[in-house]
């Protein structure tokens, strides 16, 4: 039986995949790197740490990356954060979980500071039982850090009886690492196919689709 969920953020519960891109873009070409938006929106899912790699030469990342990402992350608290707002049916979502006492989880590889924040926007914070955030694990996504972090804040929970909630087939693939069960939503634009190649075992349009459909949902028959 599954007693918790573990829920990515971005692009799962909150519409900010491009507000993050365009953020990262705006930073990067700050510093004299020109990155096309497609190139850095496929990105948007893993970490700060993990972001940067692949797009600049490491000798740059090495001299000047906690500096972009410093820039970067104060570029989207005060331009880009006013933008976010939550997708349709989180709310009523989170109450549903609580209605048949499962445990719902936030498990985010963004900051501490933007998690509480988007617990405000989504009008969530009443209703979960714990959040990670970068904080809480040395590697983001697609390393499984977070989301055993997450699980080790529920005591007493094995891999079996919880799911992770994502929209990126990083969400996937650090679930699969961690040997948790994995459903995908369509939310932050990645195609259905990418995330059941990465692991997905169920697929849904967003949370709204997800609640209406709970009763059929690996939530329910797991």
């Amino acid at each position: 039986m599954i007693k918790a969920v573990l829920f990515d953020i971005d692009g799962t519960l909150i519409d900010s995949v491009d507000l993050h891109a365009k953020a990262w873009v705006e930073a990067l070409k700050h510093f004299g790197h020109e990155i096309a938006f497609q190139d850095l929106r496929s990105q948007i899912g893993k970490g700060s740490d993990q972001i940067l790699h692949g797009l600049l030469p490491p000798e740059v990342i090495e001299q000047r990356g906690e500096e972009i990402k410093d820039f970067r992350a104060d570029l989207f608290r005060h331009r880009y954060m006013p933008q976010v707002r939550a997708f349709p049916g989180v709310r009523e979502l989170f109450e549903r979980i609580r209605a048949v006492g499962q445990r719902a989880v936030l498990a985010s590889s963004g900051n501490a500071d933007e998690v509480e924040q988007y617990k405000e926007i989504a009008n969530i914070a009443d209703l979960i039982d714990s959040d990670t955030s970068s904080d809480d694990a040395e590697r983001s996504k697609p390393f499984p850090d977070i989301f055993q972090a997450a699980l080790a804040k529920l005591q007493g929970l094995s891999c079996d009886e919880a799911v992770v909630v994502g929209d990126t087939p990083y969400d996937a693939e650090a679930a699969r690492r961690a040997q948790i069960k994995s459903i995908g939503v369509l939310s932050g634009g990645f195609t259905g196919q990418a995330l059941r190649d990465a692991g997905c075992i169920a697929i849904y349009h967003g949370p709204e689709d997800l609640l209406h459909r709970y009763d059929n949902s690996p939530l329910a028959w797991l």
